[in-house]
């Protein structure tokens, strides 16, 4: 659309002078700037040294250069010669705070840089190389002066108690620092931090962090890292803090081991606190009165030269710190010597149970894979009871029976001998005995005799 515009609307003759008027100006301009050569821009740090360079680019053309000027606008203010140089008087400059620290580095018109020395975080600012010239006038160019301050970070722990509120348990601190720093916080710990910034002369700043939680005896020497960012660092700036938490005394006696018998020698309990700062005072004392005789007390540590009835008691151990005491008691049974084999002997006994134990269970489980494994040979083996041997031939006692006829031919009587199968006839009384038959083992019976 605009440039449907530009095409339907042609520009007027006066639009057309501003522009070309325009255009001379910032030939003029540029031809300006190419005239005098300067840095445009430039960092330093108090108490250095900085070079502040100006040539002038005549290009063949027959300027005359009267004398050069440096002139100084500060951040906030007004602006001001500090050097001046010609080159038939010579060297000036005229404001007293750069009079001893501003130097003409050349003492040519063409090239008239200078150094300022002990640099000051006021001396940020605009500095601008003039130069008086014939015909054409006055040709200058401007470099801007920044004045960098490093940070001097600090991090430091504040000791707190335990409690139930929100406080400051640690401190981070970027100062005087330009540009300003920037703080953050790494912890392990829940907590928050709060940041403020404070202005100081010629534009420097100091940030301050606090971080806070609600401290807990168990906070007591965990870890949060302070790191500032600030532009002058190559890298961040970090320090790491144990926080200090305080808290009152917890105890606990340990060392007793329910086999304190007449007669035992080396019965010793030990106090342990748990504490910050570190206990003041430690006593042992007995709720039955004074401790007895043969009790001997180090520090912390409650032993028992000889132990005897006196020992049976109960002990009181009391730990104290600036924030208060804490007390924990222990009650004591002394045995008879005879005795102590009794205490000892459960853990003997119940192993040697257990050892019983298994080897019943043992037993019965192979006692029962032997049962399983007889029957079921016994249900796959020959029958039980054998069959009757077998009668010689010839023999008197030989019996031949039909199982088909031998029912029906005596009326389910007995059978009786065949003597024809032999060749005898007649009746010979040495041959006819009793019959003998295949009587199955375990039976038996009497038949009535037969003669014939």
């Amino acid at each position: 659309m605009p440039g449907d515009y530009a095409a339907r609307c042609p520009a007027s003759p006066g639009t057309r002078a501003w522009k070309l008027l325009a255009a001379v100006l910032l030939i003029t301009q540029g031809a300006g700037a190419q005239k005098v050569r300067v840095k445009e821009e430039l960092e330093a740090y108090p108490t250095e040294s900085v070079e502040l360079s100006c040539q002038f680019i005549d290009g063949g053309s027959s300027t005359k250069l009267t004398q050069v000027s440096w002139i100084w606008e500060p951040v906030d203010g007004q602006r001001d010669n500090i050097a001046v140089y010609h080159p038939v008087y010579g060297h000036s400059f005229p404001n007293p705070s750069f009079r001893d620290r501003v130097v003409f580095l050349y003492n040519n018109l063409k090239n008239p840089s200078i150094r300022i020395n002990n640099l000051r975080m006021s001396d940020a600012g605009r500095y601008t190389c003039e130069y008086a010239t014939y015909p054409s006038g006055n040709e200058q160019g401007t470099t801007s002066l920044i004045m960098l301050a490093k940070p001097r970070n600090s991090a430091r722990v504040v000791t707190v108690q335990a409690g139930s509120r929100s406080l400051v348990v640690a401190q981070c601190e970027a100062a005087d620092a330009k540009p300003a720093a920037t703080i953050k916080w790494l912890a392990s710990v829940g907590g928050n931090h709060s940041t403020s910034t404070t202005n100081g002369p010629d534009g420097i700043v100091t940030v301050r962090s606090e971080y806070r939680l609600v401290p807990t005896a168990a906070d007591n020497g965990r870890e949060v890292t302070c790191m500032v960012e600030q532009r002058t660092q190559e890298r961040p700036w970090a320090q790491t803090l144990r926080l200090s938490v305080e808290y009152p005394p917890t105890v606990s006696i340990e060392g007793y081991d329910n086999n304190w018998y007449v007669g035992r020698s080396d019965a010793v309990l030990l106090c342990l606190a748990n504490a910050n700062p570190a206990p003041t005072a430690i006593t042992w004392t007995s709720a039955s009165g004074p401790l007895p005789d043969t009790v001997v007390v180090d520090d912390n540590k409650l032993m028992v030269r000889k132990v005897d009835d006196a020992v049976n008691t109960t002990f009181i151990c009391e730990v104290r710190n600036k924030h208060g005491a804490s007390r924990h008691q222990l009650t004591t049974f002394v045995i008879e010597e005879e005795k102590r084999e009794l205490i000892r002997g459960p853990p003997t006994g119940a192993i040697i149970g257990g050892i019983l134990g298994a080897l019943i269970i043992i037993c019965i489980t192979v006692g029962t894979i032997v049962l399983i494994h007889k029957r079921q040979e016994d249900a796959e083996g020959p029958p039980k009871h054998k069959p009757p041997p077998p009668v010689k031939a010839g023999s008197s006692t030989e019996m031949n029976l039909n199982e088909e006829n031998s029912g029906a031919r005596n009326g389910g009587a007995p059978p009786v001998l065949d003597n024809s199968a032999d060749g005898h006839h007649g009746n010979d009384s040495s041959n006819h005995g009793p019959a003998v038959a295949n009587i199955p083992r375990g039976e038996s019976f009497v038949s009535s005799p037969m003669y014939v």
